[in-house]
């Protein structure tokens, strides 16, 4: 099959850019020895903040990125062959809703390791005429069988990496559900047409990108995988498709027809229920117990928006379960009262990393404690976004030193001895996608099937998630105390997946962005808010500024690509992540240097004009009419 095979959706350009990654220059000597002496001044930090942890969707280098703009529509997410597509449904006159949804569908093809079918997602949908913001919860679910102690045995956690890749951990994608419900109310497009980009793909071929392979190759094992995942990502000797191999997927291609003709439920019920219920029940290893009417039951869930003022904008985002718009917006509250303003010249101020990273360690102990499903748990959202006990928070911060400890506070609405310590370790495999339509409607939808290439089963031509290892392991904690993220029959993970909108003060639409990257998501929005808002940078510097913040386990700080910075980072950036550190040290905090593959996805409006950013970590693009 030649490169015309994806003619039909993309171009031979399209294809080449996600197979060229930016090419790795000649170091000068003594640069290689500042870097390196860099390196080895973070790795002599004491061994429990120095230990760098590759996440499970790892990073695959940096690609060159040209800032998008456009006039009337745009759309921003993880392959150009899926941005294409959304922009097919653009260019046919269909809404920011349809795009999304031929851009996910494209997605599970081409970037199958973070999101899919099997899997989840939450969206913000902005409606430009009447002002409306709406969102949606396209959560999985624990099955009606789902008991507390689901991943103990004999009172002891099971190992993580086994109960990833189990039936145990698969919960009701709901994904399906989700893009029909938003088509439903804001598509104007035929249903069926949305997916004809996908099912030309799957049948026709698609080139396997360089990220694809380099995960198939570093970040998985064929072992991690079902029979018919493995010969599809894998050829018989156990060696992964290699980049620009043409993968064909006729099974999916069928289970989109069915599901294009008769509509989501030939997704909830029927054969392809059938064959999700049986990939589970026949798991190696531990066997699961989700069943057809766990299927059929199915529900989206229309919640209501979080939002909060910061500085001269309204920022909204995804309420419980997601802990990701209520954590950004602490973060945010908490230090602004706080100058950490800079120019476009000079964004990441020592002052500004540590206000932020002592804002995220508090915000980040009340996540932890509080957030929950909110139809299980009693989760206090308003009253940690309460003022009163925001500015009670805020005095904790120190301007001039790292606080030694941090603790949850107890907001209005809470008793803190009414939750347990949490236990929950969640994974990172998700993508996101920005979509600004020619009316000025737009979504922001974050999507996932959790770990990279979730559970590694199979069922009709698609991966299954493992979303219910984002569930607390451990019920209760040592005092006896309930976890609010405890597992419970039907009930949705906490999640970080933090899909934002930013407003102007006269309430016009300003911006839209997500990320993936487990709970960094939260991480890696603050910083691009902050980056557009307080240093005044546009989406792609945004996006490709230095990652960095404090989840409570010391300041993350990214390595410095060793890689041409200066063609995909502004000049403001280059300065080594090393020198931030030692200032940070200094101000008493331990540093965890280590891979931030974050995959930002930002459309704004500034002037009349649609700018993108897609994050250089990832293969994105943000392009538009």
């Amino acid at each position: 099959m030649n490169a015309n095979a994806a003619g039909r959706i993309g171009s031979d350009r399209i294809i080449a850019e996600i197979m060229i990654p930016i090419r790795v220059p000649i170091v000068a000597p003594i640069v290689a020895m500042m870097i390196f002496m860099g390196f080895l001044v973070m790795w002599t930090l004491p061994v429990h903040a120095q230990r760098a942890r590759i996440a499970p969707e790892a990073g695959s280098g940096l690609y060159a990125k040209v800032p998008g703009r456009a006039r009337n529509y745009m759309v921003a997410a993880a392959n150009p062959i899926a941005v294409e597509a959304g922009l097919e449904m653009l260019r046919e006159g269909g809404s920011a809703a349809d795009a999304a949804i031929a851009t996910q569908l494209v997605l599970n093809l081409v970037e199958p390791q973070s999101s899919g079918i099997g899997g989840g997602a939450f969206v913000l949908h902005w409606h430009n005429d009447t002002r409306a913001l709406t969102t949606y919860d396209g959560r999985e679910t624990a099955p009606a069988a789902a008991k507390p102690d689901r991943f103990l045995q004999n009172g002891r956690r099971l190992p993580f990496a086994r109960a990833v890749k189990s039936g145990l951990s698969v919960g009701v994608p709901g994904l399906v559900r989700l893009l029909a419900k938003i088509h439903a109310e804001h598509g104007r497009l035929p249903w069926k047409t949305l997916f004809q980009p996908a099912i030309r793909l799957a049948e026709g071929g698609f080139p396997v990108s360089p990220r694809l392979n380099f995960l198939l190759t570093w970040a998985a094992r064929p072992a991690d995988f079902a029979p018919q995942a493995r010969a599809y990502f894998y050829d018989k000797n156990g060696t992964a498709r290699p980049a620009g191999y043409f993968l064909r997927n006729p099974q999916f291609a069928e289970t989109l027809r069915r599901i294009a003709s008769e509509g989501a439920d030939a997704f909830y019920r029927g054969d392809i229920a059938s064959a999700i219920v049986r990939a589970v029940a026949e798991a190696d290893g531990y066997a699961g117990d989700l069943d057809p009417d766990d299927l059929a039951a199915y529900a989206v869930k229309q919640r209501e928006p979080l939002c909060i003022d910061y500085r001269d904008n309204r920022i909204c985002g995804m309420g419980p379960p997601s802990s990701g718009a209520v954590t950004v917006a602490q973060i945010l509250k908490l230090a602004e009262p706080f100058d950490i303003a800079g120019t476009p010249r000079r964004p990441m101020n020592t002052h500004a990393l540590h206000i932020l990273g002592e804002a995220g360690r508090l915000a980040y102990a009340d996540r932890n404690r509080y957030v929950g499903d909110p139809d299980f748990v009693a989760v206090p959202a308003r009253g940690m976004l309460d003022q009163s006990y925001l500015a009670s928070r805020s005095r904790l911060i120190d301007p001039a030193r790292a606080a030694a400890t941090v603790r949850p506070g107890v907001p209005p609405l809470a008793a803190l001895d009414d939750f347990g310590h949490d236990d929950t370790r969640e994974s990172v495999g998700t993508s996101h996608i920005s979509v600004v339509d020619g009316k000025g409607n737009a979504v922001s939808m974050t999507t996932t099937i959790e770990s990279a290439f979730g559970s590694g089963l199979w069922a009709a031509g698609f991966l299954l998630n493992n979303e219910l290892t984002d569930f607390s392991f451990y019920p209760v904690d040592g005092f006896g105390r309930p976890v609010a993220n405890r597992v419970e029959a039907g009930k949705r993970p906490r999640s970080s997946m933090a899909p934002t909108m930013v407003f102007n003060a006269d309430g016009t639409f300003r911006a839209a962005l997500g990320s993936p990257g487990g709970s960094r998501i939260i991480l890696y929005v603050t910083k691009a808010l902050v980056a557009m808002i307080d240093w005044r940078l546009g989406p792609q510097p945004a996006a490709a500024l230095m990652n960095f913040g404090s989840r409570g386990v010391g300041f993350e700080i990214e390595y410095d690509p060793l890689l041409a910075t200066t063609e995909v980072l502004a000049p403001w950036s280059t300065v080594p992540s090393v020198w931030r550190g030692i200032r940070l040290r200094a101000l008493g905090h331990r540093l965890r240097p280590d891979l931030m593959t974050s995959g930002l996805h930002i459309i704004e409006r500034r002037d009349g004009i649609l700018l993108g950013g897609a994050d250089p970590r990832r293969e994105g693009v943000a392009r538009g009419n």
